[in-house]
């Protein structure tokens, strides 16, 4: 996906109350803006980090910036939350997913499950239907690596439990990992932040339920799904 209209670049001043932030624009401009982005975004909040910023004058808008990009570790990061499922989508279609690109029907946010949505539903031909839930991945600690989750998550443990559930009624089900950065190699689940989370995964995948990484090179111009990375979980898909 291209931004446009153009990002705007800046310095981040502070992150606070989760959806907020503030920054320092090139033109010397102070301003407060939104972050798209709910969890701790751990490793990505450091003031004085070079930023970039979305802009809409919508009149239903309170803040006019929305934060997009942020640099750490030499390399840019994507942080918006609400951009996955549709990266995912795009490296669907590039085949960077198993054979899910050959689904001729792509769904979002269909009802499934206890009162949940599913990211992504591939279905049209004799097969099953596969059932895509997509996570985003932002969080590195080495060099190569990118973990999830960076905090505790028991939204996405749920979802690890329904995805099982869906293979036990006869169909597909995919947990993709979205990471919105390009300097990663590997990836693993972060047992030490989230247990619980690496448990389920664990369960999740003797149940059936496949499990894939994707990458994305990411730019002030465009973030765009690259390639498929190697899983450093048992019983995961390794590429």
């Amino acid at each position: 996906m291209i931004f446009d209209p153009p990002l705007i670049p800046g310095t981040l001043v502070q992150r606070y109350k989760r959806f907020l932030f503030d920054a320092i624009l090139d033109d010397g401009s102070a301003i407060t803006g939104s972050c798209p982005n709910t969890g701790s975004m751990r490793g990505l909040t450091a003031p004085g980090s070079r930023i970039w910023m979305s802009t809409s004058d919508s009149p239903t808008r309170k803040h006019r910036y929305r934060l997009e990009l942020v640099e750490a570790d030499d390399t840019v990061v994507g942080i918006n939350t609400g951009l996955p499922n549709r990266l995912a989508e795009e490296a669907i279609h590039a085949g960077l997913v198993s054979d899910l690109a050959t689904y001729p029907l792509v769904e979002r946010e269909k009802k499934y499950g206890r009162n949940s949505r599913i990211d992504i539903l591939l279905s049209g031909d004799a097969r099953p239907s596969a059932y895509v839930e997509v996570k985003n991945v932002h969080f590195r600690r080495a060099a190569g690596l990118a973990e999830f989750p960076d905090t505790v998550t028991a939204r996405g443990a749920k979802h690890l439990e329904e995805l099982g559930d869906m293979v036990d009624a006869g169909f597909r089900a995919i947990m993709l990992y979205l990471v919105q950065r390009e300097d990663c190699d590997l990836f693993r689940i972060c047992a030490d932040l989230d247990p619980f989370y690496a448990a389920g995964f664990r369960r999740a995948l003797s149940r059936g339920v496949e499990a894939y990484a994707v990458k994305c090179a990411v730019t002030p111009s465009q973030i765009r799904p690259v390639a498929s990375i190697a899983m450093d979980e048992p019983g995961a898909a390794v590429l």
